[in-house]
C-alpha cells in the first residue's frame, strides 16, 4: 500500500462488486457485552486493532465477519502467531478469547460489497496484496484512510470483502453499519446454533479447538481460569 506517499483522494475508483443475497449465513467473533448482529459505533481513542475500523473524520458503526467459523477465529486470533517450534502448533493464550462469543448470523437483506478478491478488484481501487497483507497500527492507519476515501467516493457501497489472509480458500469481510437505511429491521439477525457465547469458559476452548485444529492452532486454556 502507498498510503506514505500518495493520498487515496489523488484516485478515481472504479471497484468491482460482490453481492450476498439475503439469507447468507456469516459468522463474527465480538466482545460479549454486544449483542451477535450489533455493529460496533465509534469509539474515540479505541485502541482496539482492525484494518478498516472507522475513524474521527467518519465515524461509522462497523462490524467485521467471515464466510465460515473456522475463518473467524483464524482471522481474529491468528495474527502474527507463528508455529510454536516444541509442538508444531499456532498457540493463542486464553487472554484473547476472554469475553468474546462466536456467533452465526444471518443476512436480512440484499448486500452489494466491494470486492478485494482478485488482483484487478485490487487494481480497479488502485491497491494491491499489501492492502490486506501489511499488519500494524502504523500500516492500519493508512488503510482506514483509504477505507474513509472509498466510502466517500462509493456511498452504495455496504462493505468490502476479500479472501483470508489466514485461510486463503475462505472470505473475510467488514460491513458499514450507516449503509443499511432500507432494512428496517436490521441487516443481520442471530442464528440459534453454531454459537460459542463464552469462548474463555472450558467448553468454548474446547469447541473453538476443534474448529482450529485444521489450521494446526490451539487455544491454550488457562492454569488458573
Amino acid at each position: 500500500m502507498h498510503e506514505e506517499t500518495v493520498l487515496p483522494s489523488v484516485y478515481r475508483f472504479r471497484p468491482h462488486w460482490e453481492v450476498l443475497p439475503a439469507g447468507t449465513h456469516l459468522w463474527r467473533i465480538h466482545p460479549s457485552h454486544y449483542r451477535a448482529a450489533e455493529f460496533k459505533p465509534f469509539i474515540p481513542d479505541d485502541r482496539s486493532t482492525g484494518r478498516f475500523n472507522s475513524m474521527p473524520e467518519d465515524p461509522y458503526p462497523y462490524l467485521y465477519a467471515a464466510t465460515d467459523a473456522e475463518t473467524a477465529l483464524a482471522e481474529t486470533l491468528l495474527r502474527s502467531h507463528d508455529f510454536d517450534s516444541p509442538t508444531g502448533m499456532r498457540l493463542v493464550s486464553w487472554a484473547q478469547v476472554r469475553g468474546k462469543s462466536l456467533n452465526g448470523v444471518r443476512t436480512r437483506c440484499e448486500m452489494r460489497l466491494v470486492s478485494l478478491c482478485s488482483g484487478a478488484a485490487l487494481a480497479a481501487v488502485r491497491q494491491d496484496n499489501l492492502l490486506l497483507e501489511n499488519e500494524g497500527a502504523e500500516h492500519y492507519a493508512g488503510t482506514r484512510r483509504w477505507a474513509r476515501e472509498l466510502r466517500a467516493q462509493v456511498p452504495e457501497a455496504m462493505g468490502m470483502i476479500w479472501g483470508s489472509k489466514r485461510n486463503p480458500s475462505r472470505r473475510a469481510l467488514v460491513l458499514f453499519g450507516d449503509r443499511f437505511a432500507d432494512c428496517a429491521d436490521g441487516p443481520l439477525e442471530t442464528l440459534p446454533y453454531r454459537n460459542i457465547p463464552d469462548l474463555g469458559s472450558p467448553d468454548g476452548v474446547k469447541e473453538a479447538n476443534q474448529l482450529l485444529e485444521p489450521l494446526c492452532s490451539a487455544i491454550k486454556e488457562p492454569l488458573n481460569p
